[in-house]
């Protein structure tokens, strides 16, 4: 059963590196394509606390999306709750790994974020050693290269 979840993690893990390089390719050509050179050069400059209003932002912005797929979801239109929420998922991780990008060391000042950010990262470094040694996970990288 554990070679199987890892494996399931594994598997996972491919998608989400894969997704983060997609996503992060995406946002800079957006970043191109919408002139926000200068804003986001300001935007990593800014300070701490309006670091935090901006990496709330996207939060914001994305959480009625997911009151939509939920509400669809509710009303029986499961595929398209469904789609809503892969939607709201992509936007969300796009904008805020670009705005956290941006603004993590402003972000880090704050002790919580601080807490959290250490937290998560030793929890996927950990999750991380685990994927790279099952078959799985080598054999897709392989498959890539």
């Amino acid at each position: 059963m554990k070679k199987f979840l890892l494996s399931l993690l594994a598997i996972f893990l491919i998608i989400e590196e894969w997704l983060w390089d997609l996503l992060t390719a995406f946002g800079h050509l957006l970043s191109q394509w919408f002139n926000l050179e200068q804003f986001e050069q300001w935007l990593s400059q800014t300070t701490a606390p309006m670091a935090l209003v901006a990496f709330s932002i996207p939060i914001l912005i994305v959480m009625p999306i997911n009151l939509v797929a939920f509400g669809l979801m509710a009303n029986g239109l499961i595929l398209q709750g469904i789609l809503m929420e892969v939607l709201a998922k992509l936007l969300g991780t796009l904008l805020v790994a670009r705005v956290f990008a941006l603004t993590k060391p402003q972000l880090l000042t704050f002790t919580f974020l601080m807490i959290i950010y250490t937290t998560i990262t030793r929890w996927l470094q950990w999750a991380h050693d685990k994927v790279t040694e099952t078959t799985v996970y080598r054999w897709v990288k392989q498959l890539r290269t």
